[in-house]
């Protein structure tokens, strides 16, 4: 009696690959977990993230206040609930956008190669020089800080990770036999582009992505510490820990500063496991599926 080896498709392999590295399916798990809690902020946290109560004055965590209140009075883990969807919105979003752009660039750039590609290189190569840093604080400085801002900006200096990347991958696919029938078949660049190349290479910029909205979530973080992302009265993690910076609060006040900046380390440490994940299951030189 013969046994019948049934073939596994390369998604089974991939999702196989990513549950062998045992800290990426925590690392969504965890993700998929914070999400959830900023989707449904104002029923888990149960109170208004901006209202102040001055007779509830820097309260210790208790039973009314599970995290405390801070120096207006204001719930702690309602503001950190809150405080999620601007953060994560923030990454995402310019996380996306310079993907996308990246991405189309890059694929752009492999395929038509010549001036397009050496004109997208260089423009790559300047972008790159330019710390993104800098270039907000002087932003928020001619324009004022604002959520928009910091999405434009943060996609306008990270595209070229994404770019580089799918360039090299598109440089390889368009000597593929596939891509060569396309062509001889009438094909256009730009139909091959659309139908064939960012189809091909959307694994690799999936794990492109996730590094960087671990990045954006971070480069948030500081600018709004340093009081030039976002605006309070509007909550985000890096705001929370500036309403902390002072060094009796945190000495004798940790549920002011602890929990944002659990929240973003863990955050990020889970995001950056979910691309680790993500990177194994799209190598097919990875572990044996």
């Amino acid at each position: 009696m013969t046994t019948q080896i049934i073939p596994r498709s390369p998604t089974r392999l991939a999702a196989r690959r990513f549950r062998r590295n045992r800290m990426a399916p925590a690392g969504a798990v965890f993700l998929a977990v914070i999400v959830l809690m900023a989707l449904a902020a104002p029923l888990v946290s149960g109170y208004d993230p901006n209202a102040v109560d001055l007779s509830a004055f820097r309260e210790p965590p208790s039973a009314a206040h599970l995290l405390g209140t801070d120096s207006s009075g204001r719930d702690v883990f309602a503001r950190l609930v809150h405080a999620g969807r601007v953060s994560l919105l923030v990454g995402l979003m310019s996380a996306l956008a310079a993907v996308v752009l990246g991405a189309l660039l890059g694929a752009l750039a492999g395929m038509f190669g010549g001036p397009l590609d050496a004109a997208v290189m260089r423009v790559a190569d300047v972008v790159l020089s330019f710390p993104s840093l800098v270039v907000v604080v002087v932003l928020a400085g001619v324009l004022g800080p604002s959520t928009a801002m910091l999405v434009v900006v943060f996609a306008a200096c990270n595209w070229p990770t994404a770019c580089r990347v799918v360039r090299g991958l598109t440089l390889a696919l368009r000597e593929q036999e596939y891509v060569q029938a396309a062509r001889a078949f009438g094909a256009g660049r730009l139909t091959i582009v659309f139908r064939h190349v960012l189809p091909a290479v959307l694994s690799q910029v999936a794990v492109v992505g996730t590094l960087l909205v671990a990045q954006m979530i971070l480069l948030e973080a500081v600018l709004s510490f340093l009081g030039l992302g976002v605006q309070p009265p509007q909550a985000s993690w890096g705001n929370m820990l500036n309403d902390a910076q002072s060094l009796t609060l945190i000495q004798t006040m940790p549920w002011l500063w602890l929990p944002p900046g659990l929240a973003i380390a863990l955050t990020v440490l889970a995001v950056n496991f979910v691309g680790d994940g993500l990177r194994d299951a799209v190598d097919p030189k990875g572990a044996r599926a």
